[in-house]
């Protein structure tokens, strides 16, 4: 496995592992199970023969780290997306417990929608091509998942002036097509204030198939408040591990 970067797409993570490993060069490469720009960690590669085996690795169980932000939710349920609604003064309406109470609710098989922002294909076409194109599919499809385990690992408040120099950071290193101008400029008139916002982190073992940015954009959801993925990092596979 590959050990994906923020800011990178599956296929650049792969160009730039095949750089640095020139023997590999002309050979067969394709990844079981895509990881967002946004998202870092392992990466499932295979190569040669093995390639025509991809079917077995795509049902392998997952393992993520995810930092959840309260405050601000996008069209894209993480930070790579256009701001669609804010409000960093439910920061101290917020009781810790009663999120990790909601926590424990999700666990189990459930009915997920897929994102908007995906490569999910309906109709021929790829669903973030008709979120571009501000359209919506007559019927957004859904798929089985199990939540097999939420573990708790703490929770944190950042300054504004922080938040946006961490989301610029992490969005300049976005290559490629992803409205990133019109998306920082949304972030930067957001965050002009002194407020503090709430940060999560949880660690999630789950099915595969799994969108842990639905999973964020959810548990906003059950408060009334917004909320997205702040960070996902992905250290499980089946049994590939960082």
């Amino acid at each position: 496995y590959l050990n994906k970067e923020i800011g990178e797409t599956p296929l650049e993570c792969m160009e730039r592992w095949q750089k640095d490993h020139p023997e590999y060069a002309g050979v067969p490469m394709t990844y079981a199970g895509r990881l967002d720009p946004m998202a870092d960690g392992v990466l499932l590669v295979l190569t040669g023969e093995e390639c025509k085996n991809k079917a077995k690795y795509l049902g392998l169980n997952k393992e993520y780290e995810v930092e959840i932000l309260f405050g601000v939710a996008t069209d894209t349920f993480d930070i790579l997306g256009k701001i669609i609604s804010d409000s960093s003064q439910i920061t101290g309406q917020i009781q810790i417990s009663k999120i990790r109470e909601e926590l424990e609710k999700m666990k189990g098989k459930f009915l997920q929608e897929y994102p908007m922002y995906s490569s999910k294909t309906v109709l021929g076409r790829q669903l973030h091509d008709y979120a571009r194109n501000a359209e919506i599919p007559d019927e957004m499809p859904s798929k089985e998942v199990e939540i097999l385990e939420i573990q708790w690992l703490g929770e944190k408040y950042i300054e504004e002036r922080e938040l946006l120099s961490t989301i610029e950071e992490r969005i300049f290193k976005v290559k490629g097509d992803f409205r990133q101008e019109e998306i920082l400029n949304l972030w930067r008139a957001t965050l002009k204030e002194d407020q503090k916002f709430l940060i999560i982190k949880i660690k999630v073992t789950c099915s595969s198939g799994t969108y842990m940015r639905s999973l964020a954009n959810n548990l906003g959801n059950k408060f009334g408040i917004p909320s997205l993925a702040f960070s996902i990092k992905r250290t499980r596979v089946g049994e590939f591990k960082i």
